[in-house]
């Protein structure tokens, strides 16, 4: 480990003239020293070659290597074993850092040995090029830790943060969830007991663009509800693990999230997940909430009609309830 380095890892899959600009982004950081390493995740077109030419370009400064298409976790957990800084800095190729951002935020930390992860203000592009008003998400609120109020949202983005890497290798690496896998290594960073430094500033662009985003996928998606389904396990069990009280609101509402979940999965024909995250969402319910009408209607349903069903069924009820 490297003292003061900032180490800043971008996976890339298909987007040469956006790594481009990321890549600048963190160059044009007033703070040094910084690392940048480019892990190509099995790319089609020319952007190996791109993040090639920037590590010719930048010599000692950019690193690039390639590996099979596995997805934005694995590829991360890739750059993270080959970092040498004592922060860590994850940014995904369509975003951008802004001025200022290391020198903020690793001042914070080093002005709070207590704090693990420091972050800032998020700026919103949309697709159009216009900006939205305000911080973005939460991130403009100054929080001392990121749970409970993490089971809500995730209230930053993936470049938002700065983390000293002894608590990235305390978490663990990367899962290979390829949707919600930022949340779920968050709510684990979160489970640590993580405290939070604050910056009073922007410290991050988040870009919306019409290219492919592995967000962008119709809701009903199985794939993505299958993925979203072990995110969401994975991350009731870091909650868990955090001691959050069983009644506190933010809770509450994880597990109507996971009821609501279940149902879109039975709908999409995951029987499995569907039977998993009902009792999962019973199980972190409380009280009289648990032994619900909802609740004891949909499990009759699945015992009659099948997981697969009842999902159907639900969601056929909601439209009726929801037509004027």
């Amino acid at each position: 480990m490297v003292e003061g380095l900032v180490s800043t890892i971008i996976p890339v899959y298909n987007r040469p003239a956006q790594l481009r600009e990321a890549v600048a982004s963190v160059l044009e950081q007033d703070w040094r020293p910084v690392e940048i390493i480019i892990v190509d995740d099995g790319s089609t077109d020319d952007t190996a070659e791109a993040a090639r030419e920037l590590a010719r370009m930048n010599p000692g400064m950019v690193r690039a290597v390639s590996q099979a298409n596995a997805g934005p976790g694995p590829a991360r957990q890739h750059g993270m074993s080959l970092a040498r800084g004592e922060f860590i800095q994850y940014l995904d190729s369509d975003d951008v850092l802004l001025p200022g951002k290391f020198t903020a935020q690793v001042k914070a930390l080093q002005g709070d040995l207590q704090a693990d992860v420091a972050y800032g203000m998020t700026r919103y592009r949309h697709s159009d090029g216009s900006i939205v008003p305000g911080p973005w998400k939460g991130s403009g609120v100054a929080r001392a830790t990121m749970f409970p109020s993490f089971l809500l949202e995730r209230w930053w983005d993936t470049p938002t943060p700065l983390y000293r890497r002894r608590v990235c290798e305390r978490a663990g690496p990367w899962t290979d969830l390829r949707l919600e896998e930022d949340w779920e290594y968050d709510c684990r960073i979160a489970a640590l007991g993580t405290r939070l430094a604050w910056c009073d500033l922007y410290v991050c662009e988040v870009r919306d663009h019409e290219g492919d985003r592995l967000c962008r996928a119709p809701a009903r998606d199985a794939a993505r509800l299958r993925e979203r389904s072990r995110s969401h396990a994975l991350i009731l069990a870091h909650a868990r693990r955090a001691g959050i009280a069983a009644d506190s609101p933010e809770m509450q509402h994880f597990a109507r999230a996971l009821f609501l979940l279940a149902r879109q999965c039975g709908a999409a024909g995951l029987s499995v997940e569907s039977r998993t995250l009902f009792y999962l969402a019973r199980g972190a319910s409380t009280g009289g909430r648990a032994a619900g009408l909802d609740y004891r209607a949909y499990r009759v349903a699945a015992a009659l009609v099948g997981w697969g069903g009842a999902g159907r069924a639900s969601e056929w009820f909601d439209r009726l309830r929801n037509t004027p």
